[in-house]
């Protein structure tokens, strides 16, 4: 400990030997993004065990003007939790501050640690007759204060909305290591701006969100999940309306995913099987739910509307869940896109949003218009219809394998083709970011096509809050002129 500066010595203090350490190997795992296309350095990795460690590690950095870098599940898709290459931040670690402090399950809230894992919260709210709303592909390892901080979305987000919908309250610790104690769940309160909703989605830039006080729903007492084949996202999007208005308040899930999806599921994730007989070119994943007793039995409601939509030529063909396992396996093919595309090859992958309305034909003028103008890729949008959310990925020219082939033309293809897609994005009023954040990935993308007003506002705001920079820079607010990210 002796050769190290003396407010580390003390920030070492602060956490002790459990929550400190150092060396190289210790730290490897957390320097790189889950994607592996950032790898950063940092001086230490710093676990706290509260808030109020938080706040003291805080008024240290704020005193040496050190950078702190927040981290929760390190499942982040924008290098928003990595740290930069020089050195000297401290990459701040929430994992051990993982409590569930209280669940009313009456007034259906609760209060947990911002370290805490999402499926873990899922597993304590079942035992109460509550769940969270929310739930993504990574919920075995994505954090209360990471789905906070970037207001993540997920599955859901058509019958509950996002992250930013389903927080009552926050904790956070800002960047003179003062504590925001914001968790009580007011309804009502006009006591000017609302750090609360600058905290969320902040990325960690404004401050570090310590706990979190949820809104939670009465546990499903049954669900009922189909999958459906029709030929077009048009024909999807004519379904989804035909749903959403006869039984919109039971509808929670609307998935759309093309066959070139569902094929390297199946090719590259274990344990996939098709769900239905003969391959749609696109496919719809579907899930009504129950979680009041007086409502309709979803799997006689997902069969009758199924029907009717059969009858009017807006499905091909459609399998309903037999059971829960069977229900799960349909969410297994929506979830492991993302892994089964890394596996196929290297793909540009976009985390964007349109108008809903606008999703289908987006879908397929911008897929064609990428593939037209850079020959040998191919285009996979999938995503989130009921709410705009396109993931739209793409795929590298056969040719160009993985490996050093695949980094380098992945390099040159995110200031070529990534650019075509955000301005396509932007010219249909959508935006560039829907659900994983601005982090590194996006910060310059977003200050070339944004009005000089968020511009303004965004610098304006973490000037004001975090004067000295020290709280996760480089990430989501475009830097000045003349300035560097630490």
């Amino acid at each position: 400990m002796s050769e190290i500066p003396d407010w580390l010595n003390s920030m070492a203090e602060i956490v002790g030997s459990k929550g400190f350490t150092s060396a190289s190997d210790d730290m490897a795992p957390w320097l790189t993004d889950w994607r592996g296309r950032y790898t950063g350095k940092a001086l230490a990795l710093i676990s706290p065990a509260s808030t109020e460690e938080v706040s003291a590690i805080a008024k240290i950095a704020n005193a040496h003007a050190i950078a702190l870098v927040p981290q929760g599940g390190n499942s982040g898709m924008v290098g928003g939790a990595t740290p930069d290459k020089t050195g000297q931040s401290i990459l701040l670690s929430l994992r051990r501050m993982n409590k569930i402090r209280d669940i009313d399950a009456g007034g259906q809230l609760t209060v947990c640690d911002a370290g805490l894992i999402l499926e873990n919260l899922h597993e304590a709210l079942n035992d109460h007759g509550q769940r969270f709303p929310l739930t993504l592909g990574g919920k075995g390892s994505a954090t209360i204060g990471g789905l906070v901080s970037t207001n993540a979305g997920g599955t859901q987000v058509l019958r509950h909305g996002a992250m930013r919908s389903l927080v009552a309250g926050l904790e956070a610790v800002l960047p003179d290591g003062s504590i925001y104690n914001g968790l009580s769940p007011l309804k009502k309160d006009n006591r000017g701006y609302d750090l609360k909703q600058l905290l969320i989605g902040g990325e960690g830039t404004l401050g570090i969100v310590t706990a979190a006080t949820l809104k939670t729903v009465p546990a499903l007492i049954d669900r009922c999940v189909a999958w459906a084949g029709v030929a077009s996202p048009q024909a999807a999007y004519a379904l989804f309306k035909f749903l959403n208005a006869r039984e919109g308040q039971s509808l929670e899930g609307f998935e759309i995913v093309p066959k070139t999806c569902l094929d390297a599921v199946l090719e590259h994730i274990p344990d996939t099987r098709p769900p239905l007989n003969d391959s749609a070119s696109w496919n719809v994943l579907i899930e009504f739910v129950r979680d009041q007793e007086l409502a309709t039995d979803p799997r006689e409601l997902v069969e009758k509307l199924l029907a009717e939509a059969l009858e009017q030529g807006l499905i091909q063909d459609a399998a309903i869940a037999s059971n829960e396992s069977q229900a799960e396996a349909f969410w297994k093919i929506r979830d492991s896109i993302s892994e089964a595309e890394r596996a196929s090859g290297p793909a540009l992958q976009h985390d964007i949003s349109v108008p809903v309305a606008r999703m289908a034909d987006f879908i397929t003028t911008a897929g064609t218009q990428i593939e037209e103008a850079y020959t040998g890729t191919k285009v996979a949008a999938f995503g989130h219809m009921g709410d705009g959310n396109v993931h739209f990925h793409v795929k590298a020219p056969t040719e160009i394998k993985a490996g050093r082939d695949g980094s380098q033309w992945m390099e040159r293809s995110s200031q070529t083709i990534s650019r075509m897609v955000h301005d396509l994005v932007v010219a249909e009023g959508g935006s560039i970011s829907a659900e994983h954040g601005i982090g590194q990935t996006k910060r310059d993308e977003l200050e070339r096509l944004s009005g000089d007003a968020r511009i303004l506002v965004l610098r304006a705001i973490k000037s004001a809050i975090d004067p000295k920079n020290i709280m996760n820079p480089g990430k989501l607010v475009p830097l000045a002129s003349g300035t560097s990210a630490s």
